[in-house]
């Protein structure tokens, strides 16, 4: 695949920039930054060299029109600081303030075009659509560059169809991401641990079918642990459950003592009869959970299980929390987790946080992201490829 070195001299060029810039906001204000961080490298590499950096990002899920809550603008001022410039904001994507903009950039400096998904031919499925939007967002400019790994496994104008227009080359982000994922998944060091939570297993399966023949441990936790304990026959309570594939965990049981591979499940848990930090807050054996309670956390004594589970991998993938990590009570499995990986990461193991709520739990928690060898920022992009699926952003630069 091309980098930004194979595109040439780029001094006076305009070059449209595809970041991640999706960051959660609580009203105008950013909580997590860390996706705005990710994406200064490559922008910087770009205004060093005298290109006029025209950078294209979406913010949340917006239905194809401009909606106040998801507009880029608190973005705005954040980039700037990180990048220690102004940064010219377009109030639409490929409109007359867009094009106005742009025509405005010096050389080495940086505008960031409104939401992408305000226009309906971002993320259309109709391919004409699709294609007469990138065909405007190109003619702003001359060569591309992709470094939004959190939306390349996406077949949208932005990722995939600007890409067959100009020179086109992936940025520094997605070529430290992708070469991370080889590394997970080409002749990984072992003993090789993936720690998977997060609510729903629904949402798992498919990693878990392929690394049961490319891991040496699965620990499971989150919402997803009791359809898994469900399978060995156990009762969940109020648990979160996919009843529906409860013979499917079984079938991944029996498969993976069959083929030698650990699956590890929670052997206590911490409930509560809502899902609140409020109330009676009691740990059970995961063989014995009440009723009228739900399991919100792993509880003690499997975390200290977990963190030994960790603690001699030479090669550690982690995504989905072990709890509602957001509410105090419940938040202890995933910090048991979180320092396993930051003490393995000091042994020398290759530790990788895969992004979305792993990526927020870890900073919420307090953790730094130089604690561990690689927070992703794509949990969605990171899952796809572990599952072996073509990421059609990769792709398509060749």
């Amino acid at each position: 695949m091309k980098t930004i070195a194979d595109l040439g001299d780029l001094r006076g060029k305009r070059v449209l920039v595809r970041s991640d810039l999706n960051v959660p906001l609580d009203g105008d204000r950013i909580t997590d930054d860390g996706r705005v961080r990710a994406s200064v490298p490559t922008i910087t590499e770009l205004t060093d060299q005298g290109a006029r950096v025209v950078v294209v990002a979406h913010l949340g899920r917006p239905k194809g029109a401009p909606e106040d809550k998801y507009s880029l603008k608190p973005v705005v001022a954040r980039l700037g600081e990180l990048l220690g410039q102004d940064v010219a904001f377009a109030t639409d994507t490929v409109g007359e303030s867009a094009k106005a903009t742009v025509e405005g950039l010096q050389d080495g400096q940086v505008a960031l075009l409104e939401n992408l998904r305000f226009n309906p031919g971002e993320t259309s499925k109709d391919e004409s659509e699709r294609q007469a939007f990138a065909k405007e967002l190109a003619s702003l400019a001359d060569d591309y560059v992709s470094d939004g790994f959190g939306v390349v496994h996406r077949k949208q104008a932005s990722v995939y169809d600007v890409a067959q227009i100009l020179p086109a080359a992936m940025g520094g982000l997605v070529k430290t991401e992708v070469d991370v994922l080889k590394r997970l998944t080409e002749d990984p060091e072992r003993p090789y641990a993936v720690v998977l939570g997060g609510a729903k297993v629904a949402d798992k399966l498919a990693v878990i079918d392929n690394l049961l023949g490319k891991a040496d441990r699965l620990l499971i936790g989150g919402g997803m642990a009791f359809t898994f304990l469900k399978a060995q026959g156990h009762e969940v309570g109020k648990s979160l459950l996919d009843e529906d594939n409860v013979e499917t965990c079984k079938g991944y049981l029996e498969r993976a003592e069959a083929s030698g591979v650990e699956i590890v499940l929670p052997v206590d848990v911490v409930c509560n009869a809502e899902f609140s930090a409020e109330g009676e807050v009691t740990t059970v054996d995961a063989d014995k959970i009440p009723a009228d309670q739900m399991g919100l956390d792993i509880g003690p004594r499997s975390a200290e299980l977990y963190a030994s589970k960790v603690a001699d991998a030479k090669t550690v993938f982690w995504n989905g929390p072990m709890g509602a990590f957001e509410m105090a009570p419940f938040a202890d499995g995933t910090k048991a987790v979180a320092q396993a990986l930051v003490e393995a990461t000091a042994k020398g193991a290759l530790t990788v946080v895969g992004g979305g709520d792993s990526a927020a739990a870890v900073r919420q928690l307090g953790f730094s992201d130089d604690q561990f060898g690689h927070i992703s920022t794509g949990g969605g992009a990171s899952l796809e490829y572990l599952e072996g699926k073509d990421l059609p952003g990769i792709s398509i630069l060749g």
